[in-house]
């Protein structure tokens, strides 16, 4: 099981060179999880840089994935998440959501690199 931080579909979408190292990754899982922290960044990302047609087709896709949203369970996860580890709000509640789904988080931010659960993909490489 994987979660995708929003820096991986924002690759993912923007169809980069990286984007083929994504799709390798990502065709090898049965299940995906999307919080819903995720579809509102690329949904909003989408709408700035693309246009509605494709954000609605994300939402379309990712709704077909376990999408979850954020509960009390998870926020308080999350809270402890970015004591702990300092990252922002939504990093803490996407790295809560994976570590509760006992998923691993595919990123491209470096901030997650060496957090437990985490599959770094370094765009330099």
């Amino acid at each position: 099981m994987l979660v995708l931080d929003s820096s991986v579909w924002i690759e993912w979408l923007r169809d980069s060179g990286f984007a083929s190292r994504i799709e390798s990754i990502v065709r090898d899982q049965e299940e995906m999880v999307v919080p819903t922290i995720v579809q509102l960044e690329v949904y909003k990302w989408l709408m700035r840089e693309k246009d509605r047609r494709q954000a609605e087709a994300f939402l379309a896709y990712s709704q077909q994935q376990i999408v979850l949203p954020l509960t009390t369970f998870l926020a308080v996860r999350a809270a402890e998440a970015h004591q702990r580890h300092k990252l922002a709000t939504a990093d803490a509640i996407i790295y809560a959501t994976a570590l509760h789904m006992e998923a691993d988080l595919l990123t491209c931010d470096a901030h997650f690199k060496d957090l437990p659960g985490v599959v770094f993909l370094d765009k330099g490489v």
